[in-house]
């Protein structure tokens, strides 16, 4: 296992979606994997020379900006909003890290910063929201995948960079920031007035649907996620004895550490490729495989995905998809498919820049594409229906022949009262995509069941 370090002079192996509300810079959290062979090649004497054209095209600007603007700006600045245009022109992942940046990347991927709790990135010109994260500020005010944020704090966003945008949605814990949203199919904009805090969210829960049946959410992926995982998969199975069926849900989870996401697809698998990476350079390229111990015990599982679903979280469901080891359900995932590495600069600065793209076992690139669901789930509501008056069945007829198991009515010749809904059961009820699921593991034992039956009947 390689373990998150920041080594100056040496580059350092990501992957994530887009920046996150609650960050400085465009950065989400990282797999911060060692890569030494970038940093050699980028110290060898057969280096590229510098087109004279283009950099003296560079140079006329610069000094057309220093002479002409109508206020004056130091050099020092000038160049850097030349590094960060010139990295945000290649695409939505690739930034210009600050001194500060490695710290806040370091934040995240351990589980502990302050704001607002969205994933956000840009989208013709707007700031969309990918995902907000569980339990954070942003969920709890209903801020919803797919929002575009066009003010904040009553200045419009339009064609702002991610990075600055992230500098306004981040601050001091209790600070408020206000923010507009608009939202597909609403005529009106939204707008939320939201209180920033500490987000320390564990990134793995579970619980259990239904006797024998388990529930088991990841968030995101931080650098103990692989940890986390095992040990609930250990709470369930001591809980749920036998456990017939799990659901693993990664809905609006937007990536994360990269060794996090082996280690939970390494926890669901006994053998073969987990994921590989394919680069310019040898040393980007890596291939992770699935150890032969298996701590899920071969359990009945289902994957549900959405388009909130993204990178390290694509990684786990494509894995388990191209090994049959899960039915993946849902609708399809984001399709963040390439590899960020950070590569130091000198003065404490760094590029965060793609270097390569990741392939599932069978060698499908999800870049722009995503994972396609084995079942197309759209997400909805389950509501009941109620009881009709005049619908009656063979025991309601006067005079019917009882049944063997008939249950006998009450003295006043009511029915017996039904039993009430658990909250366990009415989670399944308001979430139709986990009520498909659950319906579809229960089905799979009930085949296996009758199976095992004819396979003993002498």
């Amino acid at each position: 296992m390689k373990t998150l370090k920041k080594l100056p002079g040496k580059p350092v192996l990501m992957i994530g979606k887009l920046a996150s509300g609650t960050l400085k810079s465009a950065v989400l959290a990282s797999c911060m994997t060692l890569l030494p062979g970038i940093a050699a090649a980028q110290e060898t004497p057969t280096a590229r020379p510098l087109p004279i054209e283009e950099v003296r095209l560079f140079a006329e600007a610069l000094e057309a900006i220093r002479n002409a603007y109508v206020q004056e700006i130091d050099d020092k600045t000038l160049i850097n909003h030349a590094i960060r245009g010139m990295l945000a022109g290649l695409d939505p992942h690739s930034a210009y890290l600050s001194a500060d940046d490695y710290d806040v990347l370091q934040e995240n991927t351990e589980g502990g910063f302050g704001g607002l709790g969205i994933e956000v990135g840009e989208e013709d010109g707007y700031i969309k929201v990918i995902t907000p994260i569980d339990d954070s500020p942003a969920a709890r005010a209903g801020v919803m995948p797919g929002d575009l944020i066009v003010e904040i704090n009553g200045r419009p966003v339009r064609d702002m960079l991610v990075n600055d945008a992230v500098e306004q949605l981040r601050g001091e814990p209790g600070s408020t920031v206000s923010i507009t949203l608009m939202r597909e199919n609403e005529p009106e904009p939204i707008d939320l007035i939201l209180t920033r805090e500490i987000i320390t969210a564990s990134s793995v829960r579970h619980r259990e649907l239904e006797p024998g049946y388990a529930y088991l959410r990841i968030a995101q992926f931080r650098m103990n996620t692989g940890e986390e995982t095992l040990k609930a998969l250990a709470e369930i199975k001591a809980a749920h004895t036998p456990l017939k069926g799990l659901v693993l849900d990664l809905r609006n989870n937007p990536g994360g550490v990269l060794q996090a996401s082996v280690e939970v697809a390494d926890a669901f698998l006994t053998e073969g490729q987990i994921v590989y990476t394919d680069g310019r350079f040898a040393d980007s390229d890596s291939n992770f495989f699935a150890t032969p111990e298996d701590p899920s015990e071969g359990v009945a599982m289902v994957v549900l995905i959405n388009t909130g679903s993204a990178s390290a979280a694509e990684i786990v469901a494509g894995a388990l998809q191209d090994h049959g080891r899960a039915v993946i359900m849902g609708t399809r995932s984001f399709g963040k498919g390439s590899v960020q590495t950070v590569l130091p600069l000198n003065n404490d600065r760094a590029i965060k820049l793609t270097t390569s793209l990741y392939f599932t076992p069978e060698g499908r690139s999800i870049q722009a594409f995503g994972i396609e669901p084995d079942i197309l789930v759209d997400e909805a509501l389950v509501t009941r229906v109620t009881n009709r008056r005049g619908v009656y069945s063979e025991r309601d007829l006067e005079g019917h022949l009882p049944g063997i198991n008939e249950v006998s009515r009450d003295e006043d010749g009511a029915a017996p009262t039904v039993n009430t809904i658990t909250s366990a059961e009415q989670v399944v009820v308001s979430d139709y995509q986990l009520n498909e699921a659950l319906n579809l593991l229960k089905g799979w034992n009930i085949m296996e069941s009758g199976r095992q039956r004819v396979l003993t009947t002498p």
